[in-house]
């Protein structure tokens, strides 16, 4: 923690003693303080409601500017050589007295989604690097950390390099570098709760090449000198109701138990926090733009579950939601359950299960059979009221994106718009729309080369000015009750150049493209990934991420199973499916461009002739693409015709919810080109 947000959590301490009878306090204390580390703004605070119902002003102020640091932890000033040198010493001295040569340093928790909270934010303490994908491996006299073609920017502006050798992965592996740099029946030491069972499996067989030794320890060396470490949060456990899920919760594991029947499976264990919500129409208040309760899940094939979450957490009406075939359990009960599956036929996702799990289900001496989550496929295939509620939620949110373009091209000639403020202003619009909860992640605000660094966050040291000249990328998202959206706009601050205009243009027509694609069904997202990519290839450019992922409904922003990428992908696209479509082009040092708009799968008007059912896509998003930024003479008539079509619909969708001043703005970019 920062120096600021630790004083405040000293400080909560000894405000809650004083408010607290002596008798309760001890008892208490650990709830507050990990209640106070729920990120979500306002439903966390039922756990103080609770316990403390005539707490004072002073305290919940407090509490909500704990919250405000922790949300605004991407922004902290990137750690200092002095205090990431003195962690890494640290960590040795543990590795010595553990007996370990090189440690792991995953950027993942327990439970292997893509986000998780600051008290599990273990590669960020260590080495500043504030990514979503990247690990780190140190050694006695040595370390390295390991990201991809994404943060290969960021990771040098973040990260000691003195410390830490920056990786590029796939360039340089792990295995690769371990056998570059330790000795034959050296230890690797691994946290066995960080690493899932394929992670573990690959680095066994890799390392075993190399004869370095695998060893699986019972405590995590960094947990034992991060001294400052946040609590984990305890935020409240809520219902998402039929409302909005479009299905009952009795229904849903009504359909995976039967899949499990069928499979001769007696049990799964769910490991990802949003197969859970999905399966058991919950949401809760743990991370920071995602609304996941973070507990495991048992599906048994009698249809009923055992759920793992603090009690603490549960709000009065959620055993009524969850009914007699749910048992709540604490999370330490979690090894007894698994232990008493002895016998039994279990299914485990062997890409999100930690091996802590395995090894349990192997001590009980169950049978374990290894499969996607079943949960996945159904949870990304959306039925009509999800869908119908994700294109509500778009037009509110086209509704933000529009007022917020506007405001910038009346603001910025002023010359007082940073990166900063501008996020905010997004935010300010955006939570003035109906069902909003939140960010759908944190917002990618980047001024000219910031806007270069495809996952870039700003900080007070790197924010920059939206200046004349500039092309600015803005890429957020909204969490609605009924959706969940993504969208990115860059604008020309002032005149574009040429070249702008001529890798903006070539990014818009590989976006069209794939608006415009008709497949048949089998197709999968990597099949598709090259419609995106061609106008820009002709030119001899590319960009180094996917080109679309999925989006959940109220859950994570990025969902699999399936997604648009270079990457294959055995997934086939299907009706229902929410994906983005996002080309992009990156000059480092001096712009980045992206234009993204979420699509949804729908069937298609077959052909006369056909021979396969065929499918397209929905455009969900409604916000004007930046003309000013276009040339057109690069665009053929198909392309122009879909973009005055698109604009159309904004104007359609938008125009009867903003004023005035907006409307007039909107009018114009909105007209045909």
């Amino acid at each position: 923690m920062s120096e600021t947000l630790n004083d405040a959590f000293k400080k909560l301490e000894k405000l809650i003693a004083s408010e607290v009878s002596d008798l309760k306090f001890s008892d208490l204390k650990i709830k507050l303080m990990a209640a106070a580390a729920a990120p979500i703004r306002t439903d966390s605070d039922y756990i103080f409601d609770h316990f403390l119902p005539d707490r004072s002003l002073e305290l919940d102020e407090l509490v909500k500017k704990i919250r405000r640091l922790l949300a605004a932890d991407i922004r902290k000033t990137v750690l200092s050589p002095e205090n990431s040198k003195l962690r890494l010493a640290d960590l040795r001295a543990e590795m010595i007295s553990l007996g370990i040569d090189a440690f792991i340093v995953p950027l993942n928790d327990e439970f292997h989604g893509e986000a998780a909270p600051a008290s599990s934010e273990r590669l960020k303490w260590l080495t500043g690097f504030t990514g979503s994908a990247g690990y780190a491996a140190v050694l006695k006299d040595k370390a390295a950390i390991f990201v991809d073609g994404r943060y290969t920017l960021q990771v040098r502006q973040e990260v000691d390099v003195q410390l830490f050798e920056p990786c590029n992965v796939p360039q340089v592996t792990l295995s690769e570098w371990f056998s570059d740099n330790m000795k034959e029946d050296e230890i690797v030491g691994f946290d066995p709760w960080l690493h899932t069972e394929s992670s573990v499996t690959a680095l066994k067989a890799a390392l075993g090449k190399s004869k370095l030794i695998f060893k699986s320890l019972s405590e995590n060396p960094i947990d034992r000198v991060w001294d400052d470490r946040p609590p984990a949060p305890l935020a409240l456990v809520v219902p998402h109701t039929d409302q909005f899920s479009g299905q009952s919760s009795r229904d849903k594991r009504a359909e995976i138990a039967d899949i499990l029947s069928k499979d001769n499976v007696d049990a799964v264990v769910h490991t990802l926090p949003d197969a859970t919500a999905w399966l058991l129409n919950i949401r809760g208040a743990d991370l920071p733009s995602t609304p996941f309760a973070l507990g495991f899940s048992i599906l048994r094939k009698d249809q009923t579950v055992d759920l793992f979450l603090p009690p603490e957490k549960l709000s009065t009406d959620l055993s009524a939601h969850l009914g007699n075939g749910v048992r709540l359990h604490a999370p330490d009960q979690l090894s007894e359950l698994l232990l008493a599956l002895k016998g039994q036929t279990v299914q485990i996702d062997p890409a999100t299960t930690s091996q802590w799990i395995v090894n349990k289900l192997v001590e009980a001496g169950a049978t374990i059979t290894r499969a996607a989550d079943p949960c996945l496929l159904p949870k990304a295939t959306k039925n009509e009221t999800e869908l119908a509620g994700t294109r509500n939620a778009h037009i509110r949110d086209g509704v933000a994106v529009t007022k917020f373009l506007e405001w910038l091209s009346i603001e910025t000639p002023k010359g007082t718009v940073d990166e900063i403020s501008a996020e905010q202003k997004l935010y300010s619009f955006r939570s003035e729309g109906e069902n909003f909860k939140d960010t759908s992640f944190a917002t990618i605000s980047g001024a000219g080369p910031n806007g270069a660094i495809v996952h870039y966050r700003v900080t007070p040291k790197t924010n920059r000015k939206l200046e004349a000249g500039n092309l600015y990328l803005v890429d957020s998202g909204g969490q609605y009750l009924d959706g969940t959206t993504d969208i990115t706009r860059t604008v020309a601050i002032g005149t574009p150049t040429e070249e702008m205009k001529d890798r903006f243009t070539r990014v818009l027509q590989g976006h069209i493209a794939l608006a415009l694609a008709k497949f048949p069904i089998g197709t999968t997202g990597s099949q598709l990934d090259t419609l995106a990519r061609m106008p820009l290839w002709k030119q001899g450019l590319d960009y180094d991420h996917g080109t679309g992922h999925g989006v959940g409904s109220y859950l994570s922003v990025h969902e699999g199973p399936h997604r648009i990428s270079k990457m294959p992908s055995p997934v086939a696209l299907r009706p229902g499916m929410i994906l983005s479509n996002e080309p992009g082009y990156y000059k480092t040092g001096e712009f980045g461009i992206r234009i993204e708009s979420l699509v949804a799968v729908k069937a298609a008007d077959a052909p006369d002739g056909a021979e396969r059912a065929i499918l397209e896509f929905e455009t969900l998003t409604f916000a004007p693409i930046d003309k000013n930024t276009i040339n057109s003479e690069i665009l053929d008539n198909s392309e122009k015709q879909w973009l005055n079509a698109y604009h159309q619909n904004v104007w359609e969708k938008v125009s009867p919810f903003v004023g005035e001043t907006t409307l007039k703005w909107l009018k114009t970019a909105t007209a045909p080109i």
